[in-house]
């Protein structure tokens, strides 16, 4: 069964940028409507397909603003969701960085803690700059474990959220 996502509008320009200058078809949605459309599906089952109806009045409804609708709003989050593609590509080209320079950093403590204690056994203050580039070592790895395991899902999330809502019909319906 389908899920719809139900908005009432006065008018088709209702559901645009007013401070963009491009056409309909090729406009970025309000920042309004494009979150509520986003609650709307994030609060839908992930698998539920959606479809998106947009309520307009008689008159408004049979302008050629609301005939270029459905391909306007299926283009925006098209283009969202290529937005988030490249912000995933970004996130994980800056974690292959991170973790590069969190290697090395943590090859240099580790060599210059081994070099602090040439026979094997460090004592007092000796044993406490040695576990110092130890851990400073390591914790150049944290950015780059946070890039890499964690920062990417959200984006991910919300690309694959995007991609259904280009691929929901959109229906004009005159109230």
């Amino acid at each position: 069964m389908t899920a719809p996502i139900e908005i009432r509008l006065g008018s088709p320009a209702q559901l645009f940028n007013t401070l963009d200058p491009t056409p309909f078809r090729e406009g970025d949605l309000a920042t309004e409507a494009e979150e509520y459309i986003l609650d709307w599906a994030g609060e839908l089952p992930p698998k539920a397909p959606l479809a998106i109806v947009l309520h307009l009045p008689p008159a408004e409804a049979a302008t050629p603003a609301a005939a270029a609708l459905p391909t306007a709003v299926t283009g925006h989050f098209a283009r969202r969701a290529e937005a988030a593609t490249r912000d995933l590509r970004r996130n994980f080209r800056e974690g292959r960085t991170a973790l590069a320079v969190g290697l090395a950093i943590l090859a240099a403590c580790l060599g210059i803690a081994l070099l602090l204690t040439p026979e094997g056994e460090a004592r007092g203050l000796a044993r406490f700059v040695q576990e110092s580039f130890v851990i400073v070592g390591w914790v150049a790895l944290w950015k780059p474990a946070e890039i890499l395991l964690y920062d990417w899902l959200p984006i991910a999330r919300k690309r694959a959220l995007f991609r259904r809502l280009a691929a929901a019909p959109v229906r004009i319906a005159a109230d």
